[in-house]
């Protein structure tokens, strides 16, 4: 059986323009050197991009030209076959120090590998540049170029378009520091074009991506599910006997349930990291990210969440969901009151507490029977939608950190507007709250059934959502 072909691209550029930034994001690879040094890369380095066990495509990181006049004066001097040129010029010149990079550079394309030029948008270009791109172009190799710019760096775009027009098979302009999913595959789709022999093996990289990608969306939905299960359906019993503080001995219990959400969310969190391959630099998230924020703290619970109107129909058509919540924020006094009325004043009770119901206030049912303090579950609705909220705008982070990204760009804060949420939860329709609110009130039951068949219906509907925050 002949062995899979798989494709390989040389990925070439000058130090600190973007090219291992490039690799990286397309690689998805953040063992990728990225120095703004020149001459840090003296070898070929090939990263494979493995999927289920199988290597689909490769992108090898380059030196930089080292002597690109003499280099094209040669081939152009050159009067032997086209096809062995490449092969000739390494062999004339692999012993020669002054050449080392040049032939360091063009060895993969003796293996058949195409070509990714990329070059820095925000500069001019040069001389040197385009012995560069003639190089490029006499050895007859598939190539794409690659104009790593950010949004503000168009006073040159036009220039190295019409000089790229002259030497390579198709031009893309990328952002190797902002790349998201949606991008990376537009980019492979592109490379379809630049040879027609390519194109059959590229879309079958293409479906390998977008199926693994899938597959991560499904273990993110399944791993969120499996937080909120353990967060909301917590139950902790304590001695009370008579004698005991009981003030203080709640605020342990509280304190050991604030450590447990906090330890869930962070496993969580890093399992997230771990499915989309961020697996070496481990940023600390934006100043300006609500997720900065502790989570109980009345800031996360004013910009996350359903707005009031969301809770007060949510309350009208949830019934007990709703009702159960409004017990517990008032501190469990009502006895199931509000609970057993369901829907009759459900609307009426959530408007009544909303401003518990927003602020996560007594979020826990704890309450003393026969010298016993019994913590949990949870039964504020709105938390979870506050978890749901924080795991979708960390998704969202990750996807869009480009493996080539080393930093984060001075911004600005998050503007304070407390009517308006910032989160994604208040965005769902009214079928996908219904389907929060199942989930919720079977984990409140602790009925094992229909908790699986409602986190199963959980898990369907977050897909949905990853796969549209994915596709923007």
């Amino acid at each position: 059986m002949m062995k899979p072909v798989v494709p390989e691209f040389a990925v070439v550029g000058h130090p600190n323009e973007g090219k291992s930034s490039v690799l990286s994001t397309l690689a998805e690879d953040d063992s990728v050197r990225i120095s703004p040094d020149p001459g840090e890369t003296t070898e070929c380095r090939g990263f494979p991009v493995i999927i289920d066990g199988r290597e689909i495509i490769r992108f090898v990181d380059t030196p930089g030209f080292q002597n690109p006049r003499n280099t094209l004066r040669w081939m152009q001097n050159y009067e032997g076959p086209d096809e062995e040129m490449v092969k000739e010029f390494i062999y004339a010149h692999e012993k020669d120090p002054a050449f080392r990079d040049d032939c360091e550079l063009l060895t993969p394309l003796l293996d058949g590998a195409g070509i990714i030029f990329v070059v820095d948008g925000s500069r001019p270009v040069r001389n040197v540049d385009r012995a560069e791109m003639e190089i490029l172009r006499l050895t007859g190799r598939p190539r794409m170029a690659i104009i790593n710019s950010k949004e503000d760096d168009t006073a040159y775009r036009e220039q190295w378009q019409n000089e790229f027009r002259k030497h390579f098979n198709s031009i893309r302009i990328f952002n190797s520091n902002r790349a998201t999913y949606a991008e990376r595959i537009s980019l492979l789709e592109s490379l379809k074009s630049i040879d027609q022999d390519l194109q059959d093996v590229l879309e079958m990289v293409i479906s390998a991506f977008k199926q693994d990608w899938a597959t991560r969306n499904q273990r993110t939905a399944d791993t969120i599910v499996s937080m909120l299960t353990g967060i909301l359906s917590y139950r902790r019993t304590a001695p009370c006997p008579a004698g005991t503080d009981e003030a203080v001995l709640r605020e342990k219990l509280h304190e050991k349930y604030v450590r447990f959400v906090s330890g869930k969310e962070q496993k969580t969190y890093q399992q997230i990291r771990s499915f989309f391959k961020h697996n070496i630099f481990n940023y600390d998230l934006p100043d300006h990210s609500i997720l900065q924020e502790d989570l109980f703290s009345e800031r996360t619970w004013q910009f996350l969440g359903l707005s009031g109107t969301q809770l007060v129909m949510a309350g009208a058509l949830g019934g007990a969901a709703i009702g159960a919540g409004v017990d517990v924020a008032a501190g469990g006094i009502t006895f199931g009151v509000f609970s057993t009325l369901g829907g009759v004043i459900g609307a009426a009770g959530t408007a009544l507490k909303g401003k518990e119901l927003l602020s996560g206030v007594r979020l826990l049912g704890i309450k003393l029977d026969h010298q016993k303090l019994h913590v949990g579950p949870v039964n504020n609705i709105q938390f979870l939608y506050i978890l749901l909220d924080r795991a979708l705008i960390f998704y969202s982070h990750i996807i869009n950190w480009a493996h080539g990204r080393r930093d984060y760009p001075v911004s600005t804060s998050m503007v304070e507007e407390p009517d308006i949420k910032q989160g994604y939860t208040t965005g769902l329709d009214r079928t996908a709250r219904k389907t929060c609110e199942s989930f919720f009130r079977a984990v409140q039951e602790d009925d094992q059934d229909a908790r699986e068949s409602a986190g199963s219906a959980l898990k369907k509907m977050l897909v949905g959502c990853l796969t549209g925050i994915s596709q923007k």
